[in-house]
């Protein structure tokens, strides 16, 4: 199936992205999931991952902390806590987001908490290479 669809990647502050994509692959609680031109309706909870845009000759790998994907047949929205594009991260960043991230571990009372801070932890390591 060819097409776009309008996705928008919005922060607190801002929007932080707005293209025609062909495809996004979103790390979504249940798993990653692609959305495609024509998905059906969704919403889903984001874990810490990696959002994988296609638009056009673009390609754009940004990590999002936590958040919420909308879906519906012509858009997709995702509301990020926190967003980087992991070209550009450095590893003060990813060290700095560690640490938080640590903290959060630390302080975590329930289960749904300790496995959002210990999943941040395991993709912000997963990145650290890229930093180096």
């Amino acid at each position: 199936m060819a097409g776009t669809f309008r996705f928008e990647l919005v922060s607190p502050e801002r929007v932080l992205m707005s293209v025609d994509a062909e495809q996004v692959v979103v790390p979504g609680n249940d798993g990653d999931f692609t959305v495609l031109a024509g998905h059906a309706p969704v919403i889903s909870t984001l874990l810490p991952g990696i959002l994988d845009v296609t638009a056009g000759s673009m390609r754009k790998r940004l990590f999002v902390k936590s958040g919420f994907a909308e879906v519906d047949p012509s858009r997709l929205t995702v509301l990020a806590e926190k967003a980087f594009d992991v070209d550009e991260l450095s590893a003060a960043t990813i060290a700095e987001e560690l640490k938080s991230a640590e903290a959060e571990l630390a302080v975590a009372k329930d289960d749904s908490s300790k496995r959002m801070a210990d999943t941040l932890i395991s993709e912000l390591k997963r990145l650290s290479p890229r930093a180096a």
